[in-house]
């Protein structure tokens, strides 16, 4: 009984250890900025971790004087912002790296990637616990008819984790304007190579006083009417956090931008597998969403000056995330079970 106990403690251990996600805090202390030492800064830090399918990366910076644009390789050669895979703005930035194979990250500002700002980073396959081994039996005395073996349970899967929200900006580095050329097309291309789920965000970047953002209804869309909409947003950039599955329609209601091309119309699928969070009430200066609608709340980010302006403290560099409970709890179950019947 004590040796298959031992032997159970054994098997919990390597459960936990090949489970665990690592959360990454991008240049630890430093943070995500334009460093003294040039590009080798983030290089030198990134050759200290290692990266696994499933870890995070957290980059934490100033709002309004940086961002995270995920870009392709060549894009990050190059320092080219545009048509970035994902953007966030937002600090801190939680990236969750769930492909295998080289990511690439550089800060979108003017001069900022040339001065250094950027990061890749190689993804490997996460380690998996090796199967359990049966515990052994001892001996048992013979009888005329052997007593039948308790057979263990299979241990449920764990699943695999979660992906986290993408946020979208809408037109790339063109931002929310009349197309220049295309037309509505401009707008109907640019989302065409995208998958909308529940939890992402659009965000819409445009001049102010000169466009604005109008949520409306698929026979105002068509019409490029501005009556009756479901929500108006006035201050860039405006965030909208995508809270419901189906059509959306966007519209500027400016006269006369709509019928220029400058609507947006999306399909948003199942969600990234987390619940969004609840919109914010609307924003000061824009209309009252109508009952039913929950229209994200736009924020415009709080520059932080070089003097007075501060960030969020970085969160603690957690050596792991909390384990599959599913498949840890009926693993352990059956160990247990299996050691004390054997």
């Amino acid at each position: 009984m004590a040796r298959n106990l031992v032997l159970v403690v054994a098997i919990v251990a390597t459960l936990l250890h090949g489970s665990a996600a690592t959360s990454h805090v991008v240049g630890d202390s430093t943070g995500w900025t334009i460093p003294s030492g040039g590009a080798s800064t983030y290089t030198s830090w990134a050759s200290k971790q290692t990266f696994k399918q499933g870890d995070t990366l957290v980059f934490n910076f100033a709002n309004g004087q940086h961002d995270v644009a995920k870009v392709t390789k060549s894009a990050y050669d190059a320092c080219n912002g545009t048509n970035a895979i994902t953007t966030v703005t937002t600090s801190p930035a939680t990236i969750t790296l769930n492909q295998t194979g080289e990511h690439y990250f550089i800060c979108a500002f003017t001069g900022h990637c040339a001065a250094g700002q950027k990061l890749a980073v190689n993804v490997t396959k996460a380690s998996s616990p090796s199967p359990a081994p049966q515990p052994s039996s001892s001996p048992k005395a013979a009888s005329p008819t052997p007593a039948p073996k308790s057979s263990s349970p299979a241990p449920t899967p764990a699943s695999a984790p979660a992906s986290a929200p993408v946020t979208y900006t809408v037109g790339g580095s063109s931002g929310w304007i009349i197309p220049t050329s295309g037309g509505a097309s401009f707008y109907t291309s640019w989302a065409s190579g995208k998958t909308f789920k529940v939890g992402d965000i659009l965000v819409f970047n445009f001049a102010k006083n000169q466009h604005n953002v109008e949520e409306v209804t698929k026979n105002n869309y068509d019409a490029c009417s501005t009556s009756s909409p479901i929500a108006t947003y006035n201050a860039s950039p405006v965030r909208v956090t995508l809270n419901k599955t189906g059509e959306h329609y966007f519209i500027c209601g400016f006269s006369g931008h709509c019928a220029a091309g400058q609507k947006l119309a999306i399909n948003v699928t199942g969600g990234t597998g987390s619940t969004p969070s609840s919109p914010s009430p609307s924003p000061s200066g824009s209309e009252t969403p109508s009952p039913g609608s929950s229209p994200s709340n736009p924020s415009s980010p709080s520059p932080a000056g070089s003097s007075g302006g501060s960030t969020s403290p970085p969160p603690k560099d957690s050596g792991a995330s909390s384990l599959k409970a599913v498949g840890f709890s009926a693993t352990l179950i059956s160990l247990v079970a299996a050691a004390f019947f054997c």
